[in-house]
């Protein structure tokens, strides 16, 4: 199962399974669980690990040393989920000592090909990288959001679940969940209506969402406002919670 050409160090640990190509080098410490398959020449180093029924295509770099001028060869790690497909020429980071020494992808994603996931960023389950997404440091993208290609995410920035980035976003503040945005720099433009259709959001909860929308963007209110009567709504549909509760949270304010 592992091509002849690659190059397998020793130290790490493959199960027995998995399907490694051409000239690809995979490193002392790299755990690779049952079921994925590993493309030609890519490279994984580091404490990394792969889970189950992962895909990783051909040119990809996983677990490289992060672009932290900080970064003194500290031994931090990547631990990627189950079922993730990982495309050409993508590359992941891991964390550094500045953070929690980490960078986290959980189940059941696609990272198209030329994106980047650097240091310490924590990404959840069913997000969508489209081609060229790039995250800076320290980002968190929550589940089943998707960034559209060349979507451009500043350091320390939330990406809230289920929302939505047009082509060429250029992102410098949190995004609330939901959320549709687009533009240089990044601004609102609505309920992700289509994507909540797809995931069988019921229709009442899809109008509870877009008022929430309105009292947060169109109704004159400042932010601690806004989440207030956010609350009040969350009253009678609580997905409305999420949406209140990631703003109230949010440190580097949200797109508006």
């Amino acid at each position: 199962m592992i091509h002849p050409t690659a190059i397998v160090d020793a130290a790490a640990e493959i199960a027995a399974d998995v399907k490694i190509g051409p000239y690809t080098i995979i490193g002392p410490g790299v755990v690779i669980e049952a079921g994925c398959v590993i493309g030609p020449h890519a490279v994984l180093r580091g404490q990394t690990r792969i889970g189950a029924g992962t895909r990783i295509f051909q040119f990809a770099s996983v677990g490289e040393d992060p672009q932290d001028k900080k970064y003194a060869g500290e031994e931090t790690a990547l631990v990627i989920g189950q079922r993730n497909v990982i495309r050409e020429y993508a590359t992941v980071h891991r964390g550094t000592a500045q953070d929690k020494g980490e960078t986290r992808i959980g189940d059941d994603n696609l990272l198209m090909a030329y994106t980047h996931v650097a240091h310490d960023c924590v990404i959840g389950n069913h997000v969508i990288m489209a081609n060229a997404a790039s995250l800076g440091g320290h980002v968190e993208v929550q589940d089943w959001a998707i960034l559209g290609g060349f979507s451009i995410v500043h350091q320390f920035c939330q990406i809230g679940a289920h929302s939505f980035s047009a082509m060429g976003s250029v992102i410098a503040k949190d995004v609330p969940p939901y959320v549709t945005i687009g533009g240089h720099p990044a601004v609102p433009r609505g309920i992700n209506t289509e994507g909540l259709k797809r995931r069988q959001f019921s229709p009442e909860t899809i109008a509870a969402l877009r008022r929430a929308y309105r009292l947060l963007y169109l109704g004159n209110l400042s932010l601690v406002d806004a989440v207030a009567s956010i609350r009040e709504l969350a009253e009678s549909e609580p997905e409305l919670t999420r949406f209140a509760d990631f703003l109230a949270d949010s440190n580097r304010s949200i797109v508006r």
